[in-house]
């Protein structure tokens, strides 16, 4: 029990370490452009969604964006509207990730390694960059596999296996468990690609998968929450408005979890597929709705979070 366990933190350090590696690459090649356009484009919450998708999309990290728009909103270079805006674009943008993992990327790994690594050398940004995306791109496929070959061992667990059937009897419970998961390791593309490999070895149903994706989406906030602390009220406003965007999310789609989910299941014979088209539709639906209701939203936060600006 004790090595499955090593070895399952082992394949989630690889994990979260190539998305940390791969978000550097990308982040130092587009980190100042990411900046200029949420500074220059987000004046309106439909623009900031555009943004928030496309920026989070080339970053990886909604989190990141999410995070730098908060400072833009601290600077007053971006109105709280538009911050609203970003936060519905990277939850879209984010899940891209996802549909990326979701793919068989298998016979790629060694050509990536090869690829990756040696540019890892090179002096010049560009290579460098490139040798990043690479090497974290490999890395994250390898412990995409590696959760896969874990999830039959695990599942024979009697801890484990009782765990997983209570989540089946309870989608709220996998609700919780992805949020709570999602807070400790600060990924909510961690927990879910997780998830898509459990659900892929069928250890437990897509519904579960999706309960647990929509906690993932929840917990994801606590890390823009903590870069909030000891700021200003704007910049908690929009903390608190990734939170309450997301809970509304979770909400709306909590009663339609089967129904969902049965409809998701039509949409490719892969499960890992299935598990990621959901967070995609999921996201883009959640910020459709809310978005022609941005301003009465803010006005909802302003009267839940009132406070004098330092």
């Amino acid at each position: 029990m004790n090595e499955l366990f090593s070895q399952f933190v082992i394949f989630l350090s690889i994990f979260l370490f190539g998305m940390f590696v791969m978000r550097q690459g990308l982040v130092n090649m587009q980190e100042h452009h990411a900046s200029k356009w949420l500074e220059q484009l987000v004046d309106k919450p439909w623009k900031g969604l555009l943004v928030g998708t496309i920026v989070t999309s080339l970053l990886q990290s909604s989190s990141a964006v999410i995070i730098i728009s908060v400072g833009l909103v601290a600077a007053k270079m971006i109105p709280f509207s538009g911050a609203v805006g970003v936060i519905l674009g990277a939850n879209i943008g984010t899940s891209v990730t996802l549909e990326i993992l979701a793919v068989d990327f298998t016979f790629f790994i060694i050509p990536l390694l090869l690829i990756g690594v040696p540019l890892l050398f090179f002096q010049r940004r560009a290579f460098f960059c490139l040798g990043c995306v690479c090497f974290g791109l490999a890395s994250i496929f390898i412990a995409m596999k590696g959760f896969e070959s874990l999830a039959a061992p695990l599942s024979s667990l009697h801890t484990i296996y009782d765990a997983l059937a209570m989540t089946k009897e309870s989608h709220l419970l996998g609700i919780s468990v992805g949020a709570l998961v999602t807070a400790v390791i600060q990924s909510s593309t961690a927990t879910t690609a997780v998830a898509m490999s459990f659900v892929n070895e069928h250890l437990f149903t897509l519904q579960t998968g999706v309960a647990i994706m929509l906690g993932a989406n929840i917990g994801t906030c606590i890390t823009v929450w903590l870069a909030t602390i000891g700021g200003t009220i704007d910049m908690k406003r929009v903390a608190y408005a990734h939170i309450w965007v997301n809970i509304f999310g979770a909400v709306l789609f909590f009663p339609f979890i089967e129904v969902f989910s049965d409809w998701i299941a039509q949409t490719s014979s892969s499960p890992s597929q299935q598990l990621a088209h959901a967070s995609l539709v999921y996201n883009a639906i959640t910020s459709l709705v809310l978005l022609p209701f941005v301003n009465p939203f803010i006005r909802g936060i302003h009267w839940l979070y009132k406070g004098k600006k330092k």
